[in-house]
């Protein structure tokens, strides 16, 4: 079942959000969702991961650009292990491959709206969506319950999967091993929480009821990114997101 999957957090504790909900909602056009798959481990990775952070301050920033960092579990093994590193996230990257939507599983690896992107390294400016229609995403989040909704432009046959990220920012790290040793990583948009959920088959449309959401939320929770994809592919059609006030957890 798609529900087990990959809801995987580094501490649980419980808190809600305040009675104000907040509203994340996408334009018509698709926003870029950028997703970055790096280590603590990775010597070339750091650079990546400052580039990411970047985007805190970008005006374009969750309308337009949805970045999210994916800390794989590969790098392990090598000297340094990555408290944010999942096994599930490895095998995101994996599927990718599997899908010829990346040629390589390597670090640190961009993927933009579902497609390997090494603009990167050339030190290209990030390519936007933003005259593709693709429909609008809407979540509400109420006291940790979540209702969402995707509205797409053209008629979608295939039942969808809502993705939800939970991420972490100005996470430090000091490194005592590895190709990193000595260093002090800061993080981003570190996703710390990730799970797939189906959308409700008893109901019109593409929508999605969930309960209890802030049971399982990280202290370090700031920021909150949303896709939808079909069942069978990870290429995310439309994506929303936002930071979470942390004074109304």
């Amino acid at each position: 079942m798609i529900k087990r999957l990959c809801f995987i957090f580094l501490l649980v504790i419980n808190f809600s959000l305040d009675a104000s909900a907040l509203e994340l909602r996408s334009s018509t056009q698709q926003t870029t969702l950028l997703e970055l798959y790096t280590s603590e481990g990775c010597s070339s990775c750091p650079p990546a991961d400052r580039w990411l952070s970047h985007f805190k301050n970008d005006t374009r920033l969750w309308q337009q650009i949805v970045p999210v960092a994916f800390h794989v579990d590969y790098w392990n093994r090598l000297g340094w292990r990555d408290r944010f590193s999942n096994a599930a996230y490895t095998a995101r990257q994996q599927n990718y491959q599997r899908h010829n939507y990346v040629n390589v599983v390597y670090t640190p690896g961009f993927v933009r709206n579902g497609r390997e992107w090494r603009g990167w390294f050339e030190q290209q400016p990030l390519p936007l969506n933003n005259t593709k229609d693709v429909g609008v995403l809407t979540a509400n989040i109420d006291k940790g319950d979540i209702q969402a909704e995707f509205m797409p432009n053209q008629p979608v046959k295939s039942l969808l999967l809502l993705n939800i990220a939970l991420l972490g920012f100005d996470q430090t790290t000091d490194i005592s091993r590895g190709e990193n040793r000595g260093k002090k990583l800061n993080h981003d948009f570190v996703v710390i929480g990730f799970r797939q959920f189906e959308q409700n088959t008893d109901s019109q449309g593409h929508q999605w009821q969930l309960s209890g959401i802030s049971e399982y939320m990280p202290a370090e929770t700031r920021g909150i990114a949303i896709w939808v994809t079909t069942e069978n592919d990870p290429t995310p059609i439309q994506a929303t997101g936002g930071f979470l006030d942390v004074k109304k957890l």
